[in-house]
């Protein structure tokens, strides 16, 4: 397991546009609030964190149909207290999908995000402050997904954006994920 200092993740992190910038600072500040940043009873939004997962091949990457949102996401979740959100991306990448040898292809952060999730059965709608890693997963291994998804996808990078909708969030981790792969050696932390 790696250590995981959280503000020095987000400290170091380097944004590639401004909006990745204005989500950095507003981590940041988040931060500041404590052990309540990562619990869902702070009603305006909390922290989530999420895996963003290629094939051996480094061409595709695995998506679930979310079930209450009805869009095709990386597996990802809530905090719910754990202030290590790289175990919060670990345990939520196995507990969505069943996969549980999947590689670690950078211990920074890969990607940051800040999106609004709708009201749902009582719940108002609020922010999650969501930060992504990257993983490799066997696309060949069997799938489990649980009660919170509907369905899974193995999709070339090259197809997502149609699938998302153009979501920048997403293509912005497509566009990632190929620009890491032209680097070499692969990955770099």
């Amino acid at each position: 397991m790696y250590l995981f200092d959280l503000r020095s993740s987000i400290s170091l992190y380097t944004p590639i546009n401004d909006q990745e910038t204005a989500y950095k600072t507003a981590m940041l500040n988040l931060l500041s609030e404590g052990k309540i940043a990562f619990e869902r009873r702070r009603t305006a939004g909390h922290f989530t964190a999420s895996a963003w997962i290629l094939d051996p091949s480094n061409a595709r990457v695995l998506l679930v149909l979310h079930s209450k949102i009805g869009k095709w996401l990386q597996p990802g979740g809530h905090a719910d207290g754990n202030q290590n959100l790289l175990e919060v991306a670990k345990k939520e990448l196995t507990e969505e999908t069943g996969i549980t040898s999947a590689e670690l292809l950078k211990t920074s952060i890969f990607d940051l995000d800040i999106h609004s999730i709708p009201a749902h059965e009582g719940i108002p709608e609020h922010l999650h402050y969501d930060l992504r890693f990257i993983f490799r997963g066997n696309s060949q291994a069997a799938i489990q997904i649980n009660h919170e998804s509907k369905d899974f996808k193995w999709l070339p990078l090259e197809d997502i954006s149609k699938l998302v909708n153009n979501d920048t969030s997403i293509c912005r981790m497509v566009e990632k994920s190929k620009q890491l792969l032209k680097k070499p050696p692969a990955f770099s932390n």
